[in-house]
């Protein structure tokens, strides 16, 4: 379900209990998923198809969007972990090649600006599959490529690079994690792309080795960088290869969409995701959201398929679907309007 709908059947929700409220709908995302569609919402664009490989080498169909000069690239649309089955997740062999052919369509087709949003992924390789694509080398201590993805990353000795481009790229990041340690890409988001317990330290020493290496070279560091462990390391890899500013998907987002303005004129935030738990306050859109409203002192519902933990005050909480953190648009419309009327004090609205 993308953002558009997600606004669409909570706006259905509050005109369930509140039908002459006035209502602005704000597509969102934090750089994962419904990027595309929520900057698409916000200030139109055209929608590019290309076929590029994905996490685990089979064709993908991907899409970029090109407003004007700039282009806006989903990192997900080409390694997501929703182009990988459950039974097939590999976070040792996945690689982001297929965004680094993305990021190649974009320059060919005349971008004078790129903006890549970071999250979502199968991956846990550093960026080192998108860098790959643009024409790194990743080698051995005998100058010999290294295979793709991170489970091979912790016998990196040197790079090789190719010419420097000059585009300006800003990486927007959904979560502030680091490169490494236990706040890092494989520790923290490892299991949830299918790592067992020893493939998280591989993956770990793996992209720990990489650090090395980039701040050796290239003198970026990497490994502690706010932002660097969005997508499994994706961040660092945009710093290190392309030069990227790593930014806040979730603020980049809220600003666009004039958040500061509707907040003044709001007596009610309505916002939401699958799953809101501690990760939610990281970074995320969501949790951005309801510290937005919080500042400005407007009650928020937040509507979610499973809510995790205690929620910040000022914030009524509505989930459905159990574990599983999945709702359709009907429920998503149903719990809105649930939670509506548990604010409800006489038509307020």
């Amino acid at each position: 379900m993308g953002p558009a709908t997600v606004a669409r059947a909570m706006v259905a929700g509050v005109r369930q209990v509140w039908p002459r409220a006035e209502t602005s709908e704000r597509p969102l995302s934090d750089g994962g998923n419904g990027l595309l569609e929520a900057c698409r919402a916000l200030e139109e664009g055209q929608l590019e198809p290309i076929v590029v490989q994905g996490p685990l080498g089979a064709p993908v169909r991907a899409v970029l969007l090109r407003q004007g000069s700039r282009v806006v690239i989903e990192s997900a649309e080409a390694c997501g972990l929703h182009l990988v089955p459950e039974s097939r997740r590999d976070p040792i062999g996945a690689t982001t090649f297929g965004v680094g052919e993305l990021l190649r369509a974009a320059v060919a087709g005349g971008a004078g600006s790129i903006v890549l949003g970071l999250g979502g992924s199968a991956t846990v390789d550093g960026g080192s599959g998108m860098a790959r694509a643009l024409g790194w080398e990743f080698l051995d201590g005998r100058g010999r490529p290294l295979p793709p993805g991170g489970g091979e990353l912790s016998r990196l000795a040197s790079l090789k690079s190719p010419p420097r481009w000059s585009i300006e790229v800003t990486a927007l990041c959904d979560v502030e994690n680091p490169l490494v340690g236990p706040l890092g890409a494989a520790r923290v988001y490892g299991p949830q792309k299918g790592a067992d317990a020893r493939q998280v330290e591989l993956l770990e020493a793996g992209l720990a080795r990489l650090a090395e290496v980039v701040e050796t070279e290239l003198g970026v560091g990497v490994a502690d960088l706010p932002g660097a462990g969005a997508a499994g390391g994706l961040g660092a890899g945009c710093r290190a290869f392309l030069g990227a500013r790593l930014a806040s998907g979730a603020d980049w987002m809220l600003e666009r969409a004039g958040i500061e303005g509707l907040l003044a004129s709001a007596d009610l935030v309505v916002t939401g995701e699958g799953h809101f738990d501690a990760q939610s306050r990281m970074g995320k859109v969501t949790g951005k959201v309801l510290v937005a409203a919080a500042a400005a002192g407007v009650p928020a519902l937040l509507v979610c398929g499973r809510i995790d933990g205690p929620l910040p005050d000022g914030v009524e909480g509505m989930q459905g679907a159990g574990a599983a953190g999945q709702l359709e648009t009907e429920d998503l419309a149903e719990l809105t309007a649930a939670g509506c009327r548990a604010l409800d004090e006489g038509d307020r609205l």
